[in-house]
């Protein structure tokens, strides 16, 4: 079955005895659409006071949480304001990923290097599409929850489809990706099996290895950021896909 994607503290503790600078938690999750609970936060949270570490946060899709989850912002836990480094996006919220504007959002003292980091990297983004994204900055409530029904719909569309067809896959908490395990089809690496199943089947997906240190290689990634009618003809092309990929046993 597809990991779960829960955290030993034990373990995570472990890490922080070898006095790292930072921990980088994207919550969110991508790949696997892990909402970090409360309690798992606070956890990361007391050991980061207690080791004196930072932590840099990646809540790019803090808008695309599904009921019953929420989305906690890591610097409002207590002391932690201090010890933040909030990284967002206005890509994912408002569907301009292609514009590649973002935000972080820190205590001052921390902002004024970042700035200085910054000059040497971009300099700045295009000041059009600063002035174009001030539009979605300003929408109401009411978009955000549109924003949280219509991911809501593909989400579940995608689920419904992969239960149908018998394919093993993760229920996302948040964001647009799912893990789907691969280990019926016998496949030494996933980078081929997606590769036969763009040939084959005619539906793209991103090899799971990517996204992992250790040396996993039975799961691939799908997302479901399409219109409903792509995803329809894809879980057509899945249908068939224990009979129209090779299978290595």
């Amino acid at each position: 079955m597809p990991p779960d994607y829960r955290f030993d503290p034990e373990v995570l503790e472990a890490a922080f005895r070898q006095h790292p600078k930072a921990l980088i938690l994207c919550n969110p999750s991508n790949p696997c659409g892990k909402v970090f609970t409360r309690q798992e936060l606070q956890t990361i949270a007391d050991l980061a006071e207690k080791y004196d570490v930072w932590v840099i946060t990646d809540e790019v899709y803090e808008h695309i949480v599904y009921k019953p989850y929420e989305h906690i912002y890591f610097s409002t836990l207590p002391r932690m304001w201090e010890r933040t480094l909030s990284c967002s996006s206005l890509s994912k919220t408002y569907s301009i990923t292609g514009w590649r504007l973002g935000y972080i959002i820190a205590p001052p003292k921390v902002i004024e290097e970042a700035r200085k980091f910054h000059d040497y990297l971009t300099v700045g983004a295009a000041s059009p599409l600063q002035e174009a994204a001030v539009t979605g900055l300003r929408f109401g409530d009411g978009y955000y929850t549109w924003l949280r029904d219509l991911y809501t719909d593909r989400r579940d569309l995608m689920l419904k489809g992969l239960r149908d067809i018998g394919l093993r896959h993760t229920e996302p908490q948040g964001a647009y990706y799912i893990m789907v395990d691969i280990s019926d089809f016998g496949y030494a690496s996933d980078t081929e099996l997606c590769e036969d199943l763009a040939k084959y089947v005619g539906v793209g997906a991103v090899p799971g290895s990517a996204f992992f240190h250790e040396n996993i290689t039975q799961y691939m990634r799908l997302h479901f950021a399409k219109n409903r009618e792509t995803l329809e003809e894809a879980l057509e092309r899945l249908q068939g896909i224990y009979q129209k990929m090779p299978v290595r046993k």
